[in-house]
């Protein structure tokens, strides 16, 4: 039986990377695809270390959902999924798997700490429009 074929590489993941016959087979994109502002890269490691991943990845997805009918996941892994596409930003690996990299490409994910809205957030183009509460967009 033929192993089946690589993803198909595009501009923003350029290169397929297949390690042991267990390990994921994952893309490795740039920083067009997804960008960390410093504030947001330092938060992001002090979650890792916190959770005793310092070696762990940020997984940014959009699914379905909220006032305007798409949403931001986040969440901190171990390793790339099979198909991710792998990111490194400001130090922080960050993954994104292809759907989603369809609604996310040229964003950048930042951190504030103000009282008035702590938390990350998403400054998405390809956003048309999004909900007051920042929440949720539609592209």
């Amino acid at each position: 039986m033929r192993p089946p074929l690589p993803y198909t590489a595009t501009v923003l993941a350029s290169k397929t990377t297949q390690k042991t016959d267990a390990a994921p087979v994952f893309r490795v994109g740039d920083e067009r695809l997804v960008r960390l502002t410093p504030n947001a890269a330092a938060k992001v490691t002090a979650l890792l270390q916190r959770q005793g991943r310092p070696q762990g990845v940020l997984r940014v997805a959009v699914i379905g959902g909220g006032c305007s009918g798409l949403q931001y996941k986040m969440d901190l892994q171990d390793a790339p999924a099979n198909r991710d596409i792998l990111v490194e930003s400001a130090g922080i690996r960050v993954v994104v798997d292809p759907k989603s990299a369809l609604y996310v490409t040229g964003s950048e994910l930042d951190y504030s700490d103000s009282l008035d809205g702590a938390g990350f957030k998403v400054n998405n183009p390809n956003a048309a429009t999004s909900c007051s509460c920042g929440e949720s967009f539609s592209a």
